[in-house]
């Protein structure tokens, strides 16, 4: 998957690679996809959910360019597979799903494989988790129209944001980056994610 997938495609970072290569990916697939787990495309997970492909995971933890010691909110759960991979290349994520059953499989998941330095909630994500803002990175894995302003109010400065925008078919992976006051907006890729659901997303 590393060698194949991501390093040809530019995924460069090494505490990105080396997360990808040690987080055991079928391990947040359900048993009759597990010999599909590492091909090169996103997964169905249940509760019309999917698990994104591993090229997606790893460019938009690439992008947030973490050193290790930051704090990163992510909207989505899922799987929690992209949690997992954050959990190595940073200090604590605080991830947040709106589906219980999802969550409740998720945490069992990082329980099981010690990932320890994850916190996770039942809430609606696009109002972000104020009571543990500010975050040095953000990462949202669903599509919405536009981006939760609440998102960026709860972003440090300087700190970075990975959020895909668009219609609920096709959306742009945006980089929102705040430095000294400013916002600083661009699009990394064309991307298809399901939709971002909430308060500042899509109606359910």
């Amino acid at each position: 998957m590393v060698e194949e997938q991501l390093i040809p495609r530019g995924i460069v970072d090494p505490a990105t690679l080396a997360a990808m290569r040690k987080v055991p990916r079928h391990e947040f697939v359900e048993d009759a996809m597990r010999s599909k787990a590492y091909g090169d495309h996103p997964l169905p997970i249940g509760s019309g959910q999917t698990i994104s492909q591993p090229y997606i995971v790893a460019l938009m933890t690439q992008v947030l360019q973490l050193t290790g010691k930051e704090r990163v909110l992510e909207i989505g759960t899922g799987s929690g597979y992209q949690a997992a991979v954050l959990s190595q290349v940073c200090d604590r994520v605080y991830t947040i799903e709106r589906i219980d059953s999802l969550l409740v499989r998720a945490r069992k998941i990082f329980d099981r494989l010690r990932y320890l330095n994850i916190i996770s909630r039942i809430d609606d994500g696009t109002t972000g988790w104020a009571d543990e803002a500010p975050f040095a990175g953000i990462l949202v894995t669903a599509g919405g129209p536009e981006i939760p302003k609440p998102l960026v109010d709860q972003l440090s400065d300087p700190g970075r944001m990975v959020i895909p925008v668009g219609d609920q078919n096709m959306q742009e992976l945006k980089l929102v980056q705040k430095q000294d006051g400013e916002i600083s907006i661009r699009t990394i890729e064309y991307v298809r994610f399901v939709n971002l659901i909430g308060s500042y997303g899509w109606s359910g």
